[in-house]
């Protein structure tokens, strides 16, 4: 009978599957979504491979399970940043891009990429849709705020700000640099908004 490490059974599967996500999230954060194995994340956790099995059918639902728990850090980090920046939108607007730049920086986005791998893509696909929906929404009520008749096409436009500066910031670029220039560029486009 397998050793439990915990006061009750609920208990202890509760703390394997917890391991288990918390190798996976490691082995995203250190770069490629391959490398996400059961047999590796069981290696981490020193589980035999087929025990995975108990806690997760297959590698997707793994997957998808990592950034369902990530979604909502990720949302509360950038919600933190706004309620931090002040009250002007265009200060809370700053806030938002350079919390997901943090992030990236951080390595949180390699948990987010895992979604855009094609093996896995079909999984994951809604979650990410979910998660990347609740970053948007801070930045959506501070363009609300600014009276934009269209906060969230205009959320979206925003973010491609952040996306580039991640692109750039992937490919080796300055971090200082990529986030004051996504920053500033991204503040001053709002000023369309008032046009």
């Amino acid at each position: 009978m397998p050793k439990i490490d915990a006061a009750t059974v609920a208990d202890h599967r509760s703390r394997q599957r917890a391991a288990l996500l918390d190798a996976a999230r490691e082995l995203l954060a250190e770069g490629d979504a391959s490398q996400v194995t059961f047999a590796e994340v069981a290696r981490r956790t020193g589980l035999a491979r087929n025990s995975v099995y108990k806690y997760f059918p297959d590698r997707g639902h793994l997957l998808t399970e990592v950034v369902r728990e990530a979604a909502p850090r990720w949302t509360e980090r950038i919600r933190a940043a706004l309620a931090a920046a002040g009250d002007a939108p265009e200060e809370r607007v700053a806030a938002y891009v350079t919390a997901q730049l943090e992030m990236v920086r951080d390595g949180e986005h390699r948990i987010a990429r895992a979604t855009a791998d094609a093996q896995d893509a079909a999984a994951l696909r809604a979650g990410a849709d979910a998660a990347h929906r609740a970053l948007l929404d801070p930045l959506v009520d501070a363009l609300r705020e600014l009276g934009d008749d269209a906060p969230l096409m205009t959320a979206r436009l925003l973010q491609g700000f952040v996306n580039a500066a991640t692109t750039a910031l992937e490919a080796g670029d300055d971090y200082d640099a990529v986030t004051d220039r996504a920053v500033r560029l991204t503040v001053a486009s709002l000023q369309g908004l008032r046009a």
